[in-house]
């Protein structure tokens, strides 16, 4: 069984009800929950939009390969009313993104794990910094609370539940 570490987020709709069931559909699809983050309210990383996005943690063991991780949480986002746009930042129901898996490192055309941008998203390291603070990033070789403290992220994060 691998540990798949994800961050789930999103600002339309019912944020708080998409999130439960985006975590309903990964415990379904994927594999059991093991930890999950507070929910935290954050402000659009890398555009403008007058919706803030609720952003959780979710620690998962799985059977599933990374490309079939991938491939269940694309479908996910489309049952849960996702639509991609051209731009890599914008509004959105629900975006799912995989973090870890386990402690590998996987580059394919699709997918990059560790997920490379995790230690510039204050949005991300907060409620992984609350659950997994000794996670060690493969890469980086610095556990999520160092990355945390080191982030020059200035955007406002704060616990929403």
């Amino acid at each position: 069984m691998a540990k798949v570490i994800f961050l789930i987020g999103g600002n339309l709709g019912d944020r708080e009800q998409i999130l439960k069931d985006s975590a309903n559909y990964l415990e379904k699809d994927i594999g059991k929950v093991n930890q999950c983050s507070s929910i935290y309210e954050t402000e659009p990383w890398g555009f403008e939009h007058e919706l803030n996005f609720l952003n959780q943690v979710l620690a998962i063991e799985t059977k599933l390969s990374p490309l079939e991780v991938l491939e269940r949480t694309q479908s996910i986002e489309k049952i849960m009313g996702r639509i991609r746009k051209k731009n890599r930042y914008s509004e959105r129901t629900i975006d799912i993104d995989i973090l870890f898996y386990d402690s590998q490192i996987y580059h394919s055309d699709h997918l990059e794990i560790p997920h490379p941008r995790i230690q510039e998203r204050m949005f991300a390291l907060m409620p992984m910094n609350e659950i997994l603070p000794d996670l060690v990033h493969p890469i980086l070789n610095k556990t999520i609370n160092e990355l945390f403290n080191e982030c020059q992220d200035k955007l406002e994060v704060k616990r929403f539940v």
